[in-house]
């Protein structure tokens, strides 16, 4: 079973899944699971292994001083340049 298989079957247990507090817990999970197997999916169809690795990078040369600072939220990938 491939991975658009398993979206499908995922969606339509959604579908057919009533909402109120009782089920609440078991949506959430199918929610987890289709991100996950669509983020799998788009991690497969880009061929690459996220973290930067995967494209084609470039050189700076060292010249001079320069301080440099990089400002955003957390767990944005700051890191990874």
């Amino acid at each position: 079973m491939g991975v658009m298989e398993k979206i499908k079957e995922i969606e339509a247990e959604m579908a057919r899944t009533q909402k109120n507090k009782a089920t609440n817990y078991h949506l959430g999970t199918l929610k987890a699971k289709l991100a996950k197997l669509r983020n799998d999916l788009l991690v497969e169809q880009s061929g690459g292994s996220g973290g930067g690795g995967g494209e084609e990078g470039f050189d700076v040369k060292r010249l001079g001083d320069a301080r440099v600072a990089l400002i955003g939220f957390p767990s944005v990938g700051k890191s990874t340049l």
